[in-house]
Formats: C-alpha cells, sequence, structure tokens
C-alpha cells in the first residue's frame, strides 16, 4: 500500500542534523528560474525511494516536463531518515529545496518562522481549496497554506476476524471498555489480543494521542502543545486508561525488543495471525503481507474506540500523510507543478499504483479495496484531526512523548511521571 518506507518511518520526530556537503547545499534554492536556454530547474526532493512509488514519481516527473518543454525536473530522492538528518542542515543553512517533502506540523513551522517557505494561499486558491479538507491541515499555519497533501490517512485497530470469531468477539468494539473487554476475551480464549513494536516507541505513542484525544479532547491536545503544559487531568487519565490496557498483559512475548516490520515484528505478529490485532496506519495490510503472509479476506478495519466520559467525539481522527512545500521565492513552474500533482488524473494514478488514499475527491472511485474505503469513509467524515504528536510537535518535544509512552507500557513511569516529562522538555524548548 505505497511507499512503506514513506507511511511507516514518515511520521517519527525529525533526525538530529547530519552533516551535508558544500555541493548539495549549494544546489539548494539556487539559481533555478532560467539560464542559457531559457529553460527552468527545479529541484524536487523527495522520499519515494522504493518501488513502485520511485518509478510511478519519476514518471510524473516526466510527463510534467512533456507538458511544459521549457521546464526541467531535478529530482533528489532520498531515504527517510537520511532525508530527514539533510533537510535539517539545509533548514540551519537557510536553503531549501525548490518543492520539498513535508509531513506539516511543528518542523514545517520552524521552517515557516525561519522565513524559508512559500506562502501558497493565493497561489494555490483556485485549486487547492478543493481538495481534502482533513488532509489540508497539517500544512495550514496560522490560516495560511504552506503545503499541498498528496496522501492522507489515520491510524485504527487492524484486525483478524478469524480470531475474534474464534473468542467470541462478535463484532469490533466502539468503546473503550468493551475494547478492554475484547481483550480478556481474547486472552481468555489464548489469542494474543494485539501485537507492539516496543523497540521502536512511536506505535505505543499512538494508543496515549488517542486516549488523549478521547479524555481531554482534540482542542486540548493542541492547546498543551501551545502552552507547553501536559499535567492537565485529561491527559494522565489518559495514562491511566493506557496502564489499565498494559496490566491486561496484552501483547506478544518479547514485545519490549520487537521492531514493527522485522519477520519477529508487530506487522508480521498480525500478518501471519499471532496475534489477533494492532494500532497503525492506512499502510498496514501491505507491512503485514510483506514481513508475513497477510491476512487476506480474514483482515479487518475499526477507528480507535470512544472514552466513556470523555471530552472527545469518535469523529476525531489521530493520523497524517505526506505533502510538498515551496522554498520563499521558488519560480511560478514549481506552483505550476503541485497543481499537476495535485490533480484528478495524477491522484488517480497514485491511487491505482502506489495505493495512496486520494485527496483529490475525484479520485475516490480508484479505491477498491474494502478495508481502504472504510479508512477513507473515516477520514471524509471526521470533524476534528490530530497530527502524529512527533511531527505535530517540535522534534525534541515529539520524540519525548514517544519516549514518556514507552516508559509507561514498560512500567518504568506512572501515568502522572509521563505528562510531567513531556511539559518539562515542552519548556526547554521555549
Amino acid at each position: 500500500m505505497g511507499d512503506p518506507a514513506l507511511s511507516r518511518r514518515g511520521f517519527l520526530a525529525a533526525s538530529a542534523a547530519a552533516g551535508l556537503s558544500m555541493t548539495a547545499l549549494s544546489a539548494c534554492g539556487g539559481d533555478s528560474d532560467g539560464g542559457s536556454s531559457g529553460t527552468t530547474t527545479i529541484e524536487w526532493w523527495n522520499i519515494s525511494t522504493t518501488q513502485p512509488a520511485k518509478n510511478v514519481w519519476a514518471g510524473l516527473a516526466k510527463q510534467f516536463e512533456a507538458q511544459n518543454p521549457k521546464v526541467k525536473i531535478k529530482i533528489v530522492q532520498l531515504e527517510n531518515d537520511a532525508y530527514k538528518s539533510k533537510m535539517t542542515a539545509l533548514t540551519a543553512s537557510g536553503k531549501l529545496p525548490d518543492i520539498f517533502h513535508t509531513w506539516g506540523g511543528g518542523v514545517l513551522k520552524q521552517q515557516v518562522d525561519a522565513g524559508l517557505v512559500e506562502d501558497l494561499t493565493d497561489r494555490t486558491k483556485e485549486w487547492g481549496d478543493g481538495l481534502l479538507a482533513v488532509a489540508r491541515e497539517p500544512y495550514l499555519l496560522d490560516k495560511k497554506v504552506y503545503g499541498i497533501p498528496f496522501d492522507i490517512g489515520m491510524i485504527g485497530f487492524w484486525y483478524n476476524k478469524a480470531l475474534f470469531k474464534q473468542a467470541g468477539v462478535t463484532a469490533p468494539p466502539t468503546t473503550w471498555s468493551g475494547f478492554l473487554d475484547a481483550v480478556r476475551k481474547l486472552k481468555a480464549a489464548k489469542i494474543t489480543p494485539l501485537a507492539l513494536a516496543g523497540k521502536e516507541k512511536w506505535p505505543g505513542m499512538y494508543y496515549w494521542a488517542y486516549l488523549a484525544m478521547g479524555t481531554a479532547g482534540v482542542e486540548a491536545l493542541q492547546k498543551a502543545g501551545d502552552d507547553k503544559d501536559f499535567t492537565g487531568d485529561g491527559f494522565v487519565q489518559a495514562g491511566q486508561h493506557l496502564k489499565d490496557l498494559v496490566d491486561l498483559q496484552p501483547f506478544q512475548k518479547g514485545f519490549l525488543g520487537a521492531a514493527y516490520n522485522s519477520p519477529t515484528g508487530q506487522a508480521a505478529a498480525v500478518g501471519n495471525g499471532k496475534a489477533a490485532m494492532e494500532l497503525m496506519g492506512q499502510w498496514a495490510p501491505s507491512v503485514e503481507a510483506d514481513a508475513g503472509k497477510g491476512l487476506g479476506a480474514n483482515l479487518g478495519f475499526f477507528p480507535f474506540p470512544a472514552v466513556e466520559g470523555g471530552k472527545g467525539v469518535s469523529t476525531e481522527v489521530f493520523g497524517g500523510g505526506g505533502g510538498h512545500a515551496l522554498r520563499k521565492g521558488a519560480p511560478q513552474a514549481a506552483v505550476d507543478f503541485l497543481k499537476f500533482f495535485a490533480s484528478a488524473a495524477t491522484d488517480t494514478e497514485l491511487v491505482k499504483k502506489t495505493g495512496v488514499l486520494p485527496v483529490v475527491p475525484a479520485a475516490d472511485s480508484a479505491i477498491t479495496d474494502p478495508n481502504v474505503k472504510a479508512v477513507q469513509a473515516q477520514l471524509k467524515a471526521a470533524t476534528g484531526f490530530q497530527l502524529y504528536l512527533d511531527q505535530a510537535y517540535a522534534p525534541a518535544l515529539g520524540q519525548e512523548v514517544n519516549d514518556s509512552v514507552a516508559a509507561l507500557i514498560a512500567g518504568s513511569k506512572s501515568p502522572k511521571q509521563v505528562t510531567e516529562s513531556i511539559t518539562k522538555v515542552a519548556k526547554e524548548e521555549q
């Protein structure tokens, strides 16, 4: 389902800055507009390094060049973590590529605050306003548009229908208490309820984030980031709800040392029928099939259950996607390329060939998988959206959320200590 490297790793906290050659630095944000031949060369940095996305994206660049003979697209494709490291160095240097991959949120805000990113509000309004609203949110800062999405997704539970039936769980749970009951039934049937990649930390963060949304609400999470204070009762309660789950010992044996996509990791446990569920994004089916055997018709999807008594609502979703932003002063040809990439024809090709979820409503008909349709339906009905916390917040804060929640799951931090640790780092970021 799309580029697994992009999907799985695309929502981790930014890597520490790494060295970057002067050649690469000087190539960014330079004289892209024109030359002796009258050709405009645009540098496009992306992370589509795996197939089929790598070839599909290169083909799209060729299509654009054919339609625009005086424009040349120079593609720079880097693996996810290498991309983040180099972009951190480029941001520090004050030079960004003409077009570059972004997940929005706190990392994009740092680049915007540094005056390095083009305001696209007016230059894309004619066609950008027609894109899926929830997909546009991560790139809206102070009501201005700084990025254009090409993908969107959400986190939810992927489950094994056969194992649910075996345990007597007749329907996916819709409330947190019902979810805990389903976990108990699965354990009573000697079925591992949940698979978790404890080694990588970010999959565990999904639980705390969704529970915080359920107890305190999306606006509280956003306000906590602004106020640099996560010590509110709703966040402590979120940790307690997660501790209630952990106390049931629902995860596979050795989960604290398990990776996400290794042959003995989280995705394989579900894909091989060794665990009944995983909380993961829309890319989960392809990774389960790659790391394990895949579940075929036995695979189902359901949204995160509502937390009884909480301020959140079930139509508030947690997720993210990929987008493109432009360096400050990028040529008009770069804006034209974003328009081309966000067209119905391009989006339909991306959906069919790489499995992304469409951001252009006209491309919806290209979806054929029923589970992907279920995810898309949830997104289209969403009344609130929270970007992955390790992208929504500044890099150090996002990493602390991951680390503290991992400590809670491992039993070395209490729910209150989690909120205190996150708050401490948030205040240090001032």
